[in-house]
């Protein structure tokens, strides 16, 4: 259906694909490579990422292409990618030799190249990630997958969580360790049922890390045994690090990372609830401490961030 695609690293870029003009190239991922195209018919904008075949492991990368168009199908959320359609090329044998999906264009930077730089903008990032999974949860599926590079921030401060290559039913158990080091929850690790405290993990370490600078240890990084690591005395804790961060967002995190499931926030409801709470002693601890009754209330970014899921 389309030509074989020469490799990037040659400066070839294909004019088409599957019926879509090529624009440019966006980037790469676990196995594909993505590019931003254009429906000819309607000249309406997407993204398609495209996998080529190449050996034999390579088919768990078209695997994740079905699984993101069909979870991105059914995920109808404003901070959820879309994805739009799926083609596939097989051999006479029905095998897979090329894929490619296509997917809403999103604009914006990921937060692993472009992380926020203020609390409060992290807080803002936080409060809508928390809305992206909670929209998941609601339809039974776990993103499985989140860190800094699925989270996309546009120039105007809109989320956008994409990547959904991984995610899966509540309480599936995957064939294979899936995830990625850093960021993967032990339950991931040990091939034990995901659950939605699962995504309450990877978002913990991924703003672990935005909070501190520094990643976590996991265990698909430090080969250990249960609660060998992990636990609050044996790691500094994101205040410790950056004297910017408030103790009690500090240890609202290293909850979300605790390596036991249940002594994590039971979900992304809980979490809403208790952000929250910490935006408003933020809030009311940057008001002036004698204000004029007459004046009006002053606005910061915090009242921007609430939660309300």
């Amino acid at each position: 259906m389309t030509d074989a695609l020469s490799e990037i690293s040659d400066g070839a870029i294909p004019r088409s694909l599957y019926g879509y003009e090529v624009i440019g190239h966006l980037g790469e991922g676990a196995g594909s490579i993505i590019y931003a195209v254009s429906d000819p018919a309607t000249s309406q904008l997407y993204a398609l990422k495209h996998v080529k075949v190449k050996k034999k492991k390579d088919h768990r990368f078209v695997d994740q292409l079905v699984t993101e168009f069909d979870i991105g199908r059914k995920v109808n959320h404003p901070l959820v990618r879309r994805s739009v359609d799926l083609k596939i090329t097989r051999t006479l044998l029905l095998k897979p030799t090329e894929a490619a999906l296509i997917l809403e264009m999103v604009e914006g930077t990921p937060c692993d190249t472009h992380p926020p730089t203020t609390v409060e903008a992290i807080l803002h990032v936080f409060q809508q990630t928390i809305k992206a999974l909670h929209g998941m949860h609601q339809y039974g599926f776990v993103h499985c997958d989140l860190k800094p590079n699925n989270i996309l921030v546009a120039s105007d401060g809109r989320v956008k969580i994409i990547d959904l290559g991984q995610a899966c039913e509540l309480g599936s158990i995957k064939k294979r360790i899936q995830g990625t080091p850093d960021f993967i929850a032990p339950e991931q690790v040990k091939r034990q049922p995901v659950t939605f405290q699962t995504d309450v993990y990877n978002l913990g370490a991924t703003f672990y890390w935005m909070l501190s600078g520094k990643k976590l240890p996991t265990l698909f990084t430090v080969k250990k045994g249960k609660n060998s690591f992990l636990v609050a005395d044996s790691i500094p804790q994101p205040h410790e690090l950056n004297p910017q961060v408030p103790q009690n967002l500090s240890s609202l995190v290293m909850e979300c990372v605790h390596v036991t499931p249940s002594k994590r926030p039971s979900d992304m409801t809980e979490l809403c609830h208790r952000l929250e709470i910490i935006q408003d002693g933020l809030l009311k601890a940057a008001r002036p401490a004698a204000p004029d009754p007459e004046a009006p209330p002053e606005e910061t970014d915090l009242a921007d961030s609430a939660c309300h899921i």
